[in-house]
C-alpha cells in the first residue's frame, strides 16, 4: 500500500479547524475548509441583497474564518499568500469535494453523536484509500467509527493537533483497533517530515497522553493551592521556570488556553474514570464553577485568573483572589525556598533546590510535582507503550523542560521513591520494577545514544530518533568532534560532511566563532565533501557579541574593533568562496551576524520557524559582516534575464536597491522561513524544513546532492552601482520622514549611511564596484557610528532592557 497526500479537507471552520487548515497551506497542501450552512442572514448580507441560498451566505463561516486567519496573532500562516490554498465551502453543497482528497480531518464540536453522523456521511464519499482523521482532544476513536465499514476503519485514526497548530510541536496519533499499521507509519512520517511535528502514538484512552497528564497536573495544582492556602500569583511563581515549566506557569497558561476547555477535558476524564482518587482530584472546585458561571474564562473574555485594567498612567494586570472572587493588584511572593531556587542555576538544579525547602512554597511544589509524576508513572502501559512517548508528549504538548520520567531521573528515582514511602504513599509499579532490576534511572546513555527502561521486558530499549534526523550531542560523545573552542565545534556528521555548531551564549558571534569558521573552511576544502552550519540552541544566532563591541568602543579601542570587523568579513567571504558546498541551517532568531553568515552560504535550509533579519540599526549601527553588501549584490542578481523575482515592475535596479535599503534601515525580520525568501534574505532556490529537528539532516542531504552534481565554486563578482542618483532618491525619502518627525536625527544618520553603502558609495551611476568596495564602506560606517554617543546609548539600553532605544 502506497499513501500520499496532495489535497486535504478540514471539516469544521472553528478556531482549531481553521488553524489546522492554515498549517496545511503552510506546507503547500491545497485544502478545502467546510462548515455548516448559516440559518440567518447578517445585516450586511441583507443590505447587499443576499439570500440564504447565496453562496456567499452558505459559505460564510468558512470564508470568515479564512479572513480571520489573515488578521490573527500569532500569525497562523508562514506568509499571507498561503491563504490562497484554502477554499471555503459548506457541509450541504460541497461534501462531494471529499472524493478529491487524500486526507480528511474532522474538527467539529466535541460530541460523539455529531461526529458519528458526520463520519458516516464522509465514509459514503471518500475514496477507499483516503485517510480520515479526527482532531478530537479526548473522545474515543473506536466509538467514533463504530458501525462503519472495515475499509474505512483501516484508514481512520485520531490526529490531535495542539493549539496553535503552526507553533505547537506535538501531534498525537491515535489508531483505532483496525487502523492499518502502514497507515499509522505513513501518518507518523508525514507528520514529522511534511507537517514538521513531533509525533507520538497514543492509545485510545480518555484525553490520550498530554491532556490526560497535563490536565490532571492542573487539577492537582488547584487542589494544592486551596490546601496550602496560596494565592494565584504565588502558585505561578512556584510552577513556572523554577519547576521546568514555561514562564506562563499554571494560571497564565490556563488563561491562554481557556478555563472552559480545561474543565471540559477534566470532565471527560472524570466521566470515564473508575478510580475514586482520580475522580476526587478532577472534581471542579466551587470557585472555578463560579468563574465558569461568570464567563471569566481567560484571554478570550479578557479576564480569567488575571485581568488587565486601564489606570491613569498605564495598564495594570490584576489577579483574582479566589477567596473573595474579586480582582486585586499582584503581590510579590515571599518564599525563601523560591529565592534559593532562583540562584541555583539551570532549571533542573532550580527544581531540586526548591523541593528541598522547608517552607510552605516548597511543600506545595513538591506535592504538585509528586502527584503528577506518580500519576504519569501509573498510566504507563494504559495511555502509551513506553516512557519516551509520555515524556515527548509532555515536552512537546505542554512545553515542559523535562517529561515526567525525566523528572524522576533528575531528582533521583531512589530518593523520590523513599520520600514517597516515608509520606505513606505508594510507589508506582514501574518505579519498583526499575529499582528491582538494579537500575537507578529511567534513561541511560551508551556510546552517546540514549536508552530508556522498557517496563515490559525490564531491559533497555534505544530511544526512537526519526529517520533523517541528526542529533549532535551523541556524535560529540562518540568522539566525532574534529576541533572545538569556547564558541563553536566542528563535528563529523558522516558521509564526508561536517557540521559547524555554534555554542556560545545565545550563539553570539565573537572571535572564537570567527576562528572556527576559518578553520572549518580550510578543513572542508582539504578533507570533506561539504559543510553544514547549524545547531540546536534556542536560536541559531543573535548576532555579534554586543557587550564586547560596547566595551571596546568605550575604551576607544577602534583599531581593535576594525580588526574584529574585518576578520568577520573575511570569514564570511571564505564561506562564500569555499571550494566545497556550504549549507546554512538556521532556526529561531537568526539576526545580525547570524543572518550574515547565512547570506554567505551557498544555500540555506531553514526551519519553518526562522526569524531572519539585519537588525543592527536598532543599536545604532549598520550591518558590517557583509550584510549590506550581500543584499545590494542580490538586488543586482534580480536584474538577470533568468530572474524569477520582479520587484517594482521596472527594468531598473533602483526598486531592488530600495528593498535592500528598507530591509536594513527598518530592521525587517522575517516571520518564517518562507517570509525570509519573500524579503530576499533567502533565495527562491533555498529550502524550508517545517521540522526544526530535521534542518541539519536535510542540510547534509543538500550538501551531498550538490557535491554529487559537480559543485562549481563561486567566482568573485562585480556589479554596476546605482550611485549618486540612487542615493539621492533614498536620501529624499529619509529626509521626508525626518521632516515629518517620524524618525530621529540619529535614525536619519544611520539610514543615510546604509543608503550610501547599498548605492555604491557616491559613485557615478553605472560605475562597476566590487564586493570588497562595499565591505570597506560597511566597515567605515560601522566604526564611525561607534564613535557616536547616541549609538553607545542605544547599545547600553539594549543590553540592559533587551529592547531598542529611539534617541
Amino acid at each position: 500500500m502506497k499513501c500520499s497526500i496532495s489535497k486535504a479537507a478540514v471539516l469544521g471552520a472553528g478556531v482549531m479547524g481553521a488553524t489546522i487548515a492554515a498549517h496545511l497551506a503552510n506546507v503547500g497542501i491545497p485544502t478545502y475548509l467546510l462548515d455548516i450552512v448559516p440559518k440567518q442572514l447578517t445585516p450586511d448580507e441583507e443590505k447587499n441583497g443576499f439570500t440564504l441560498d447565496s453562496p456567499q451566505v452558505r459559505n460564510r463561516l468558512a470564508a470568515n474564518s479564512i479572513a480571520a486567519l489573515l488578521k490573527a496573532k500569532p500569525a497562523p500562516f508562514y506568509v499571507p499568500e498561503n491563504a490562497a490554498l484554502l477554499t471555503p465551502g459548506n457541509f450541504e453543497d460541497n461534501m462531494d469535494v471529499l472524493a478529491e482528497c487524500d486526507w480528511v480531518i474532522e474538527v467539529v464540536v466535541e460530541r460523539l453523536d455529531i461526529k458519528q453522523k458526520l463520519l458516516k456521511k464522509v465514509a459514503s464519499i471518500v475514496k477507499p484509500e483516503t485517510i480520515v482523521a479526527s482532531n478530537t482532544s479526548g473522545i474515543s476513536i473506536n466509538q467514533m467509527c463504530k458501525g462503519l465499514s472495515k475499509g474505512f476503519k483501516q484508514h481512520f485514526l485520531g490526529a490531535h493537533f495542539f493549539n496553535p497548530p503552526r507553533y505547537m510541536k506535538l501531534l498525537e496519533l491515535i489508531p483505532c483497533s483496525e487502523t492499518l499499521p502502514e497507515v499509522v507509519k505513513f501518518m507518523q512520517d508525514f507528520g514529522e517530515k511534511v507537517l514538521g511535528k513531533g509525533v507520538v502514538i497514543c492509545k485510545d484512552t480518555p484525553n490520550f497522553i498530554a491532556n490526560r497528564i497535563g490536565v490532571y497536573g492542573m487539577c492537582a495544582t488547584i487542589k494544592s493551592m486551596l490546601d496550602f492556602g496560596l494565592s494565584v500569583e504565588e502558585v505561578d511563581a512556584l510552577t513556572g521556570r523554577v519547576l521546568g515549566r514555561p514562564k506562563s506557569a499554571s494560571f497564565r497558561t490556563l488563561d491562554m488556553v481557556g478555563l472552559d476547555i480545561m474543565v471540559h477535558v477534566s470532565q471527560n476524564i472524570y466521566d470515564m474514570s473508575t478510580d475514586p482518587k482520580e475522580k476526587a482530584m478532577l472534581e471542579t472546585p466551587a470557585f472555578v464553577q463560579k468563574m465558569l458561571k461568570n464567563k471569566w474564562l481567560g484571554d478570550k473574555n479578557k479576564q480569567g485568573f488575571y485581568k488587565k485594567v486601564k489606570t491613569e498612567k498605564d495598564r495594570e494586570v490584576l489577579v483574582l483572589d479566589h477567596n473573595t472572587m474579586e480582582y486585586r493588584p499582584k503581590q510579590k511572593p515571599g518564599f525563601a525556598s523560591l529565592e534559593a531556587a532562583r540562584q541555583a542555576g539551570k532549571p533542573a538544579k532550580q527544581m531540586k533546590a526548591l523541593l528541598i525547602g522547608k517552607d510552605k512554597g516548597a511543600q506545595f511544589a513538591w506535592t504538585v510535582l509528586r502527584d503528577t509524576i506518580v500519576y504519569a508513572a501509573n498510566l504507563l502501559g494504559e495511555i502509551a507503550d513506553n516512557i519516551q512517548s509520555i515524556d515527548d508528549a509532555m515536552r512537546w504538548g505542554f512545553n515542559w523542560d523535562m517529561g515526567p520520567f525525566e523528572v524522576w531521573d533528575a531528582l533521583g528515582v531512589q530518593s523520590v521513591a523513599e520520600r514517597i514511602k516515608a509520606e505513606g504513599g505508594t510507589v508506582p509499579k514501574v518505579v519498583e520494577d526499575l529499582l528491582a532490576s538494579g537500575r537507578t534511572s529511567f534513561y541511560e546513555k551508551q556510546d552517546g545514544c540514549r536508552y530508556y527502561f522498557d517496563q515490559n521486558n525490564k531491559e533497555l530499549a534505544q530511544e526512537r530518533i526519526p529517520e533523517g534526523v541528526i542529533i549532535l550531542t551523541p556524535l560529540k560523545e562518540q568522539g566525532k568532534v574534529i576541533k572545538s573552542n569556547s564558541g563553536a565545534s566542528l563535528i563529523d556528521i558522516g558521509d564526508g560532511v561536517v557540521c559547524l555548531e555554534f555554542h556560545s551564549k545565545a550563539n553570539s558571534i565573537g572571535d572564537d566563532i570567527v576562528n572556527m569558521i576559518n578553520y572549518s573552511v580550510k578543513e572542508v576544502e582539504k578533507n570533506y565533501e561539504g559543510l553544514v552550519i547549524g545547531n540546536y540552541g534556542r536560536h541559531f544566532s543573535v548576532g555579534a557579541n554586543l557587550f564586547l563591541i560596547l566595551m571596546e568602543a568605550e575604551d576607544d579601542e577602534f583599531d581593535e574593533l576594525e580588526i574584529m570587523v574585518e576578520e568577520f568579513q573575511k570569514s564570511n567571504m571564505r564561506l562564500k568562496y569555499c571550494k566545497k558546498p556550504v549549507i546554512a541551517a538556521p532556526h529561531g532568531m537568526t539576526v545580525g551576524g547570524g543572518c550574515e553568515v547565512c547570506l554567505h552560504a551557498h544555500k540555506v535550509n531553514a526551519a519553518g520557524e526562522t526569524y531572519m533579519g539585519l537588525v543592527e540599526v536598532g543599536v545604532g549601527l549598520v550591518p558590517a559582516g557583509g550584510g549590506c553588501k550581500e543584499l545590494a549584490f542580490r538586488a543586482a542578481e534580480l536584474m538577470t534575464p533568468t530572474s524569477i523575482v520582479n520587484v517594482g515592475g521596472t527594468n531598473t535596479m533602483q526598486p531592488m536597491i530600495n528593498r535592500a535599503f528598507e530591509n536594513i534601515a527598518m530592521a525587517k525580520v522575517a516571520t518564517s522561513g518562507r517570509d525570509a525568501i519573500k524579503l530576499g534574505y533567502m533565495r527562491s532556490t533555498d529550502q524550508v524544513s517545517p521540522n526544526r529537528d530535521r534542518i541539519i539532516g536535510d542540510a547534509k542531504r543538500l550538501v551531498l546532492e550538490m557535491a554529487a552534481g559537480g559543485f562549481t565554486p563561486l567566482q568573485p563578482r562585480k556589479m554596476q552601482a546605482v550611485g549618486e542618483s540612487g542615493y539621492a532618491a533614498i536620501e529624499l525619502g529619509v529626509q521626508t520622514l525626518l521632516w515629518a518627525k517620524q524618525i530621529s536625527e540619529h535614525d536619519a544618520k544611520i539610514a543615510k549611511k546604509v543608503a550610501y553603502i547599498v548605492t555604491g558609495g557616491g559613485v557615478t551611476p553605472g560605475t562597476t564596484v566590487t564586493e570588497q568596495d562595499l565591505l570597506d564602506l560597511e566597515r567605515e560606517a560601522f566604526l564611525s557610528l561607534l564613535g557616536e554617543p547616541k549609538t553607545l546609548d542605544r547599545m547600553r539600553y539594549m543590553l540592559k532592557f533587551n529592547k531598542p532605544l529611539r534617541n
